[in-house]
């Protein structure tokens, strides 16, 4: 397998994969129902919300193996990004075939420009937001947040915070969002009382500290923790996401978006049974695209993040399939709250449009014919931090 690599904005970076070119025209059924003759999509770009990372195991999986190879696909080219390409927007400016985004951070989006896109594939079942306090500080639960100086990233990273109060009924303008940076550095600067962090990365950045009281590295218990999916605003967030024009208008997208598809399930099917192996993949990909120093993506945490994002994406049902249920839970939360300036989040119920499972069932009834067992639980492992995690 050949792999290529380009710097592209700031410190985007991109990754293809050669393969062997097809042609001739392809006649096939659509997942709408459709059909047509036309030329097979086999170059395509996928943009990711932020840096290379196990977050992302699944499709850089996928290059690694040669799953998009198996799905006809000849170059496959995967876009990260460092906050300063926001992916939804990547996809409607053209700039990319596929984006994988936060579903709250598109409704946003999708609200004030009008625009269509439709989630194609629910990655991440649950909410891996935290809310991170030491444990003498006294914030045990989104109660405790009112006149708190309450750290997050912005960017729509907001969203569950501010849904969460309004679920206790309490007043979203009594807080101070303060942005922090991707890092622990606010809450260990005392810059914030409660910082915001993932289970698969932040968290774990934290208890890869040393705590200059003991000379050891912190542990969970030194810090209060309120989990995001324990609440009634815990929101879906990665997603794949295609362009909804493009999905009815073209059949060769459409058909691209299932292929797509098959091989990213099968890629996120392989990190769940070899999560030290996705890891390494991943680790080895952050590196190449020149990245690796900019965050923490030693090994030890990559393989964190890996066991972490696994609980998120295999809950017991199939890969990818969006739960009526929790996408209604997602867009109530957002519909009821409103933000430290005490305006609304979006004011109205997204489009039907905004979400199908069509492509991804298709995908899973091809792979299932194939073979391919498409649900499954994950078997947690255990993962032991190192300062830096390195």
């Amino acid at each position: 397998m050949k792999h290529s690599m380009r710097r592209g904005l700031a410190l985007a970076s991109a990754v293809a994969i050669s393969a062997i070119a097809l042609s001739g025209c392809t006649s096939t059924d659509t997942p709408d129902g459709g059909s047509g003759d036309f030329e097979p999509i086999t170059d395509i770009t996928l943009q990711l919300q932020w840096l290379p990372q196990a977050q992302f195991a699944g499709y850089y999986v996928a290059l690694d193996q040669g799953y998009f190879e198996e799905e006809g696909f000849e170059n496959v080219t995967v876009v990260p990004s460092g906050g300063d390409i926001i992916p939804q927007d990547a996809l409607l400016d053209n700039q990319a075939d596929f984006a994988v985004a936060w579903v709250p951070k598109v409704l946003g989006t999708l609200e004030s420009s009008g625009a269509e896109l439709t989630d194609i594939a629910q990655v991440f079942q649950k909410s891996g937001t935290l809310q991170v306090s030491f444990a003498d500080e006294g914030i045990e639960s989104v109660a405790d947040f009112e006149g708190k100086r309450i750290g997050s990233w912005g960017f729509g990273n907001e969203w569950e915070i501010f849904g969460a109060m309004a679920a206790e009924g309490l007043d979203s303008t009594s807080v101070s969002i303060t942005t922090q940076g991707f890092d622990m550095n606010a809450l260990l600067n005392g810059d914030v009382d409660a910082a915001q962090a993932m289970t698969y990365n932040e968290w774990a950045q934290i208890l890869e500290v040393v705590n200059p009281d003991t000379g050891e590295l912190y542990q969970p218990e030194d810090f209060n923790v309120v989990s995001y999916e324990d609440t009634d605003a815990g929101m879906y967030q990665d997603a794949i996401w295609a362009d909804t024009a493009r999905l009815n208008d073209d059949p060769a997208y459409a058909d691209a978006a299932v292929r797509f598809l098959k091989a990213v399930t099968k890629g996120w099917i392989f990190a769940r049974d070899n999560p030290e192996e996705a890891a390494t993949i991943t680790y080895d990909a952050a590196i190449a695209a020149g990245d690796g120093g900019a965050f923490p993506v030693g090994p030890t945490h990559q393989l964190w993040m890996m066991n972490e994002v696994n609980k998120l994406i295999w809950a017991g049902g199939d890969f990818g399939v969006v739960d009526p249920a929790l996408w209604a839970k997602t867009v109530k939360a957002a519909l009821s709250a409103t933000n430290q300036d005490g305006l609304p989040l979006i004011t109205a119920e997204p489009a039907e449009s905004a979400y199908s499972n069509n492509y991804i069932q298709k995908a899973l009834e091809e792979l299932a014919a194939e073979g391919v067992v498409v649900n499954g639980e994950y078997t947690p492992i255990d993962v032991t931090l190192t300062e830096g995690g390195k």
